[in-house]
């Protein structure tokens, strides 16, 4: 059984269904059938996969995010290059492949969980391998959006796309060990990752408490100068601007963090000084993270070498 009694499935199921439903919203621009078929398949991917490899949340998070990857990859390319195709056929053309892969592990569980079981790592035989594999998805990709398929009838573009779809299938089951090795690897990624961020919790929050103090007081500074002022003190592109709270924050978030939207900026030149200071307690802050998680990182490293002993690894 897929679904047993100790709930093992449900974090795996509900990170995999998360992601997929995100993904599934973000690529809707036309319509509910297109989002539907992704979350579907999405759902199907996750039982087919936890029923071979019933691995933890680690497996499934990495198996999420091929996932995620396709299904956005997917729907560049195919709304570029074929914008006319039936929905029927755009989502037949994103399942064939996904459905090739899933029937291949079926076919060659046996040998598969074995791999995953095993955990190797990857050696220049499964890079080459998987190399190729990607570049021939390159190639593929580069000639539908190539090739002027978008002057030909809705009918033929969703036949073409089907056509491209099948053979990125052929693809993906000759090359299925390869994927799932790919997806062993990051999985071993992401169990890394998780153990790292435990160690950098601390420094982290306290970057985010220290950013947020800098950005409310600069916010409260520019609104209550603004406020005191007789003339505004910042501009936009319809003229001056009278600060509220919330445009001073924004505009702090902009400025800490020198992305520089340009919908607002100071025009006096007290303003213009105290927006400089904050730009240097940012980059200051951007040091005191960088030099907090680096400190931490280290002391979890000898912590580790401490706990292993003098012959440990």
């Amino acid at each position: 059984m897929i679904f047993t009694g100790d709930k093992a499935w449900l974090r795996p199921f509900l990170a995999t269904m998360g992601l997929g439903g995100l993904v599934a919203c973000g690529v809707g621009d036309d319509g509910i059938w297109f989002p539907m078929v992704v979350l579907a398949t999405a759902g199907i991917g996750f039982a087919v996969l936890f029923r071979v490899f019933p691995r933890g949340l680690d497996f499934a998070l990495g198996a999420a995010i091929g996932f995620a990857t396709y299904a956005a990859l997917f729907t560049i390319v195919a709304r570029t290059a074929f914008p006319e195709a039936p929905d029927l056929l755009v989502g037949l053309a994103f399942l064939l492949p996904m459905a090739s892969f899933l029937f291949a592990v079926l076919l060659r569980q046996g040998p598969l969980r074995h791999l995953v079981e095993a955990g190797e790592t990857p050696d220049e035989r499964h890079l080459r391998r998987i190399g190729r594999f990607f570049l021939l998805l390159a190639l593929i990709g580069t000639a539908s959006l190539s090739v002027p398929a978008n002057r030909m009838t809705p009918g033929l573009q969703g036949l073409v796309m089907v056509a491209g779809a099948g053979l990125i299938g052929a693809l993906a089951a000759q090359a299925v060990r390869e994927l799932v090795r790919l997806m062993v690897d990051m999985a071993q990624l992401m169990d890394a990752i998780s153990g790292r961020v435990v160690a950098l919790v601390v420094p982290i929050a306290a970057y985010a408490a220290l950013f947020s103090l800098i950005t409310i007081v600069f916010a409260c500074l520019f609104r209550i100068a603004d406020g005191l002022s007789h003339v505004a003190l910042f501009s936009g592109p319809f003229g001056p601007i009278r600060m509220n709270f919330r445009d001073a924050f924004h505009f702090n978030i902009v400025t800490i963090s020198t992305v520089g939207y340009g919908d607002i900026w100071p025009v006096d030149d007290g303003a213009r000084l105290l927006a400089a200071v904050e730009v240097l307690a940012g980059q200051i802050l951007l040091l005191f993270g960088f030099y907090e998680i680096t400190r931490s990182r280290l002391s979890a490293d000898e912590a580790r070498r401490d706990d292993a002993g003098p012959g440990g690894e």
